[in-house]
């Protein structure tokens, strides 16, 4: 089988593609079980896990971590959160440019990602936001496509640790010692919540101690409850009771219900102190655990008001998502960096050989406005004189182009320039007067039919104007005369204001076009009627 050249133009081995290097194996230093180093956690332990982890030694840290999605429902559910959010938005590719061999590139890409592997693995990808880091082996293929990849396989962060002199470069455990990792073989995508080395930039780090802290608070809370509204058995014995006799009826207390229980000599007695409320107390569990769980929503989703009721209305409200999406947006372009540089390159490398420009993959929503807020300004600016391409709302609302024959809903279709396809344009559609006054001149009742003008309502318009030339004429030449003659505008105004005009022409003109005008629109008034009752 001949060697493949990666994005680097060095040759690897097509055997090497095929072969699954970091699965875990039973026996092995990366046996797929492992200890619950949360069981009988105290804080002197848990300091111990992370100085170790910060020197050089993750490997109680990164099970750890693992216990503490497995044991704190909360953790877990902002954490899915977190992931969810990113792992579901859209994927789009952008070819290097509009050279065709790299648009051939970038439609390969696509095809790839339309199979759902990308999608499935961005969940995994994402686990790097607990833990600093995550590795995922490339499962390769050979397809009638060419080389590609069958699965992203999550390999657990126990499997690797941090190169001795940098402290960053992840290397695989094996046989007592650290490999490297191939890079055609793995990605390795980090998500720092902090600035610093990988193995102390996780979220686990930060939240560890909230998680244990709260875990002693519910253990509490949970014995509190058993022995709740329980009496306190206390035994008595004689004086000159033996130990056997002592130990008999301890068991007996003991064993009758919880763990208030006492024995003592008939002689002693012990007085019970009732401190506060026995309802206060129970508050006191549940606010101390709900406290922390808002301190871990903070340190995973940046704010508490999507994860827990409290008042603080709408406006709080939108304020606390829009910092959820800031979030979400960063682990979006941190995921997308990952891809282009570890993933991408070689995927077209392998199949099309070393390119100086590779396509991009981007993860997120694209950056434009709501659809609700993009309309709105369409439907605004759009009479004012903007245009767009009919396909580039279609895109931006979802909507396909209806196929010829295909039924549809909504308006009639615009052509390129704006015309209803299938009809006339609206700009040079007849009006109803016009309509109406064909109608007058061509009434259906006559013998014969008049010759219509080519527009009637220009023939009118023309005639008002013919009428009341000889009227406007007159008067016009009466007022020329007055600011000839007039020495100022003081005295023009004076000879107009004394100016007696004969309105009775044009009085009669005016009346001849209202009449014409009045009778069109009637014709058109009955037009509709007529219209409607059909």
């Amino acid at each position: 089988m001949a060697g493949l050249r990666d994005f680097l133009n060095i040759i690897r081995n097509p055997k090497e593609l095929l072969e699954k290097i970091a699965a875990g194996r039973v026996g092995t230093t990366r046996d797929p079980h492992s200890p619950s180093p949360a069981n009988g956690m105290t804080p002197v332990r848990l300091a111990r896990i992370l100085d170790a982890a910060a020197h050089g030694d993750p490997l109680a840290y990164y099970e750890l971590a693992e216990d503490m999605e497995e044991r704190d429902p909360h953790y877990l559910a902002v954490l899915n959160t977190r992931k969810r959010s990113v792992a579901q938005l859209p994927i789009t590719v952008n070819s290097a440019s509009d050279d065709p061999a790299h648009k051939k590139h970038a439609e390969f890409i696509q095809a790839w990602i339309k199979g759902g592997v990308l999608r499935s693995g961005l969940y995994d990808m994402l686990d790097a936001i607990g833990k600093g880091f995550s590795v995922m082996e490339v499962d390769w293929q050979t397809t009638p496509e060419g080389w590609m990849p069958r699965c992203l396989d999550w390999r657990s962060q126990r499997f690797f640790d941090f190169d001795r002199e940098d402290g960053e470069t992840v290397m695989l455990r094996d046989l007592g010692q650290l490999v490297p990792l191939a890079p055609h073989k793995f990605i390795v995508h980090r998500s720092k919540a902090k600035s610093g080395l990988t193995v102390r930039s996780g979220l686990a780090r930060i939240v560890a101690w909230s998680w244990m802290f709260k875990h002693f608070t519910v253990r509490d809370w949970a014995i509190f409850v058993q022995n709740y509204g329980q009496p306190i058995r206390i035994g008595k014995y004689d004086n000159n009771a033996t130990e056997e006799q002592k130990d008999i009826l301890w068991k007996a207390v003991s064993r009758i219900a919880g763990d208030c229980a006492a024995i003592l000599p008939k002689s002693m007695e012990i007085e019970f102190q009732e401190i506060g409320s026995k309802s206060a107390s129970t508050d006191m569990f549940e606010r101390r655990a709900d406290w922390f769980d808002k301190q871990v929503s903070k340190a995973v989703l940046g704010q508490t008001t999507t994860t827990d009721a409290i008042s603080g209305g709408h406006a709080v409200s939108q304020e606390h998502r829009q910092v959820q999406q800031d979030i979400e947006r960063s682990d979006a372009l941190d995921v997308s960096d990952t891809l282009n540089q570890q993933l991408i390159p070689n995927l077209i490398a392998f199949n099309f050989g070393p390119q100086d420009k590779y396509p991009t993959v981007s993860v997120g929503r694209p950056d434009e406005p709501p659809l609700k807020e993009f309309a709105d300004a369409f439907a605004r600016l759009a009479p004012q004189g903007l245009t767009a391409p009919a396909s580039h709302i279609r895109q931006r609302m979802g909507i396909p182009a209806p196929q010829e024959g295909e039924e549809i809903i909504g308006g009639k279709m615009m052509g390129p320039r704006g015309g209803q396809v299938g009809g006339q344009d609206p700009g040079n559609d007849p009006t109803p007067a016009k309509q109406a006054m064909d109608r007058l001149f061509a009434s259906a009742h006559s013998s014969r039919r008049l010759a219509l003008p080519a527009d009637p309502v220009e023939e009118l318009t023309a005639r008002l104007e013919q009428d009341a030339a000889a009227a406007l004429d007159e008067q016009i030449d009466t007022v020329r005369a007055i600011f000839e003659k007039a020495d100022s505008l003081e005295d023009a105004a004076r000879q107009l204001a004394d100016l007696d005009l004969d309105p009775e022409a044009m009085a009669k003109a005016m009346a001849s076009g209202m009449v014409l005008a009045h009778l069109a629109g009637q014709a058109a008034l009955v037009d509709a009627l007529g219209s409607t009752d059909d």
